[in-house]
């Protein structure tokens, strides 16, 4: 992929060779991020490569954390449910709840929403649209807790700053863990969530080295390679 200049001159400032600790990456990054022609909040977002065999469905892993300093964005709920789940989602501060309207929401291309909760009782419509949701990482899975009869509590964990993640084919999973505008502490304490979820959900058929390489980077900016026991 051709990079512009922008981004060329803040990949120089970057030694492709070293690990640096999570401090000295933090700060590097940061100092990445103070630039005028970028107009917003960058996202810094955590991928780490994990020593497993994306071959074995065994070892792929899917779930969701909790970040204790949130995300720093406005999550976008939408909820599929009916009746008193259905309220329970609005008084919990959804943005979009519904059933057959919704349905047919999603089937017309209509995805303005970061995250799709389901009570269990909508499952056999919302099934319908896992060529809709699937590809985009929105379909509802009691693994992450996006099928759920406590619809409210879903809503409010996901609008506090819990995230979902899973591993790609390459045995890669990226998490955001903030915002450049994040306190350092706020960052390492999201940091270390995520690896400690990673390491709780490590597959017994996972052998060797488990943290392959971890690397951060900000939305417009070059990736850190990041020593996690440093």
């Amino acid at each position: 992929m051709k990079r512009g200049k922008k981004y060329s001159d803040k990949a120089e400032k970057v030694d492709r060779q070293k690990q640096y600790s999570l401090d000295e990456g933090l700060e590097l990054l940061k100092s990445l991020t103070n630039d005028d022609a970028v107009k917003f909040d960058e996202t810094i977002e955590l991928a780490i490569r994990l020593g497993i065999d994306p071959r074995h469905s065994d070892q792929m892993l899917r779930g969701t954390i909790d970040l204790p300093a949130g995300t720093g964005r406005q999550v976008r709920v939408a909820v599929f449910a009916q009746g008193p789940a259905a309220q329970a989602a609005r008084d919990a501060g959804a943005d979009v709840v519904g059933d057959e309207d919704l349905v047919k929401q999603v089937s017309d291309g209509d995805l303005g929403f970061d995250v799709v909760i389901a009570e269990p009782s909508m499952m056999s419509q919302v099934g319908k649209l896992g060529r809709v949701l699937g590809p985009r990482g929105l379909m509802p899975n009691p693994k992450t807790g996006t099928v759920t009869n406590d619809i409210a509590k879903a809503v409010e964990d996901f609008k506090g700053g819990k995230v979902s993640y899973r591993t790609d084919r390459f045995g890669n999973v990226h998490v955001p863990i903030g915002k450049a505008s994040f306190e350092n502490e706020s960052l390492v304490q999201n940091f270390t969530a995520v690896l400690d979820e990673l390491q709780r959900a490590k597959p017994p058929a996972a052998k060797g080295r488990y943290f392959l390489k971890v690397s951060m980077c900000s939305t417009m900016g070059p990736s850190v390679k990041i020593n996690p026991t440093a």
